[in-house]
């Protein structure tokens, strides 16, 4: 069973999203090596490994170095740590979700060189400056990249030849447990209805002043949110006593959750990090058969307006759930019909699987070896420079 080694800018065991869906499946082809941002961790730098899975084995980095992420400063500590991942005659097929980490791929000989772009890391808070710049050199020698919706693929595809677009996809019969509302979460049994919910990360991407307005101009509402908290200040998210945190959850708790909200929100802020974003919970929702209202997100417009209720202001919003509350039972029928329609065309099985073949596929390129020839003129370079030639 051939090698996958996946570097990732999400932890394993943060929200149960795409990487953790894609390569859980793909497991059943590679031996999978998931290597997470390094932690901070005072000491002798180490690398934890936990098998999480059949196939699949985290790999966390714990070192001293306080900068975040695959900082430059990381960079020698990591190939320290991870020199040997893999033995020395094999050659892995290397995946990456963010660039920041390529400068890690001169530690291996890989057979092929993977990238998912399924966010556009650049536009998000505090993003690192060499970002763009690597993502360049990782296109520049990537044999397949799959993006995470067609926005992405728009803004991707000229400038790859092998690029394909796997929108994010559902595990139906998961969600389709919320249909069933006396699995609701005993931790929500206690606020009354109407609910209206969301799941997800709060961040820079979540619309707060939205979600004020809408607690404010319905106080009967009982707004139910459930996610962790992330680089945006907690002083900053709504007070109201109708809006109600649930925490992060675990991916098996969230059909509960659903199971007893009345609408779903997709309440996303319409900025640079949201440009390109493609929410995996707007095809859960629907396996879920359960109305619901977003903001004027591309990959959610333009392929589900037809049963998302789309609302560009914050009074549309308001009133869009005031409609989806007030649905007839004919209309709602109708409406979960063409849920089963859409999510019936998709699933995360089948997605791995089409990735697996285009993997299969792909002629190896010589790029790789240019890059490591680059790379290895570059040893006596400034460290700005050798980030910028990645």
């Amino acid at each position: 069973m051939p090698t996958l080694i996946v570097f990732c800018h999400l932890r394993w065991d943060f929200v149960f999203q795409r990487p953790q869906h894609l390569m859980t499946r793909l497991a059943e082809h590679y031996n999978i090596l998931f290597v997470e941002e390094p932690m901070h961790t005072e000491g002798e730098a180490r690398l934890e490994k936990n098998q999480v899975a059949a196939n699949i084995t985290v790999c966390r980095p714990h070192t001293p170095i306080q900068q975040f992420g695959f900082h430059d400063d990381q960079l020698p500590v990591l190939q320290t740590l991870l020199a040997d991942l893999v033995p020395e005659d094999e050659s892995p097929i290397v995946w990456f979700y963010t660039p920041m980490a390529l400068p890690l791929l001169q530690l291996f000989k890989p057979s092929k060189v993977i990238y998912d772009c399924m966010d556009e890391l650049a536009a998000f808070k505090n993003a690192p400056k060499q970002l763009l710049q690597r993502e360049s050199a990782l296109l520049n020698i990537a044999d397949v990249v799959f993006t995470g919706g067609p926005s992405l693929y728009q803004s991707k595809r000229d400038r790859h030849a092998n690029a394909h677009c796997f929108s994010s996809s559902v595990d139906a019969k998961h969600f389709r447990q919320a249909q069933d509302a006396s699995i609701s979460h005993p931790e929500q049994a206690n606020i009354p209805h109407p609910r209206l919910g969301f799941y997800g990360v709060i961040d820079e991407r979540f619309d707060t002043e939205l979600v004020k307005a809408m607690a404010d101009a319905h106080p009967e509402w009982q707004i139910v949110l459930v996610g962790p908290v992330v680089k945006i200040d907690p002083a900053s998210l709504p007070k109201q006593p109708n809006v109600h945190y649930m925490g992060q959850r675990t991916y098996d708790q969230l059909p509960q959750f659903l199971a007893g909200w009345d609408v779903c929100l997709l309440p996303f802020a319409m900025n640079e990090s949201t440009k390109f974003i493609s929410p995996t919970k707007v095809l859960e929702y629907m396996a879920a058969e359960k109305p619901s209202v977003s903001t004027p997100i591309t990959d959610v417009k333009v392929p589900y307006g037809d049963v998302v209720e789309i609302a560009e202001s914050y009074e549309d919003y308001i009133a869009a759930c005031e409609r989806q509350l007030a649905l007839s039972d004919d209309a709602r029928q109708t409406m979960a019909q063409r849920m089963r329609e859409v999510v019936a065309g998709t699933s995360w099985d089948l997605t791995a699987s089409r990735m697996h073949e285009l993997i299969q596929s792909a002629e190896q390129s010589n790029k790789v070896e240019r890059f490591f020839a680059a790379s290895q003129q570059e040893v006596a370079a400034p460290v700005e420079k050798v980030a910028v030639a990645g």
